[in-house]
């Protein structure tokens, strides 16, 4: 049986429409030149108000992907 080896890799997204967007558009990025990311986990929300409104969403993540031999 092989051994798994995976790294993981601290990401902050950002989306003026909601923190999912914001993970979403992390990992897709990331995607483009980082291959077989496999999980994340959210690590912390942060956002901006204005008017007592959220105008703007942050979200760090940490995203594991498999190491290959």
């Amino acid at each position: 049986m092989d051994d798994h080896i995976y790294k993981k890799l601290e990401l902050v997204g950002t989306s003026k429409t909601s923190s999912d967007d914001a993970i979403r558009n992390a990992l897709k990025k990331a995607s483009e030149t980082i291959h077989d990311i496999s999980w994340f986990e959210v690590i912390e929300h942060r956002g901006d108000v204005k008017d007592g409104e959220v105008v703007h969403f942050q979200v760090t993540i940490k995203a594991g992907f498999h190491i290959h031999k």
